[in-house]
């Protein structure tokens, strides 16, 4: 099993291609979407990154996949404007997940 990434801006794409992950920039909801249903259904991804940007375009269809889909693993990563609080990210995944408010 592989990552891929999807992100919003070349610097991200090309930190991560010097660690190997492969990936794609995107930036309008269509092509976020695309990439990330072409991601979901190659097999021998197991892990795709998305930028924080990107994942605010499709909110609600990023966390549903999340939510429902054993595969791949979705990971929201912070860009290189880093707005988001990954402890607030979690609390909701848990309450959105099981009911449970932290």
């Amino acid at each position: 099993m592989r990552f891929f990434l999807i992100s919003d801006n070349t610097d991200t794409q090309m930190g991560m291609r010097l660690a190997g992950i492969e990936g794609i920039v995107v930036n309008k909801p269509g092509e976020v979407r695309e990439a990330l249903y072409t991601a979901i259904a190659d097999n021998s991804i197991g892990v795709v990154l998305l930028t924080e940007k990107l994942v605010s375009l499709l909110k609600d269809e990023v966390y549903n996949l999340k939510l429902n889909n054993p595969k791949p693993l979705i990971v929201e990563i912070p860009d290189r404007h880093g707005t988001s609080s990954i402890s607030a990210s979690i609390d909701g995944y848990v309450r959105d997940a099981i009911g449970l408010k932290l």
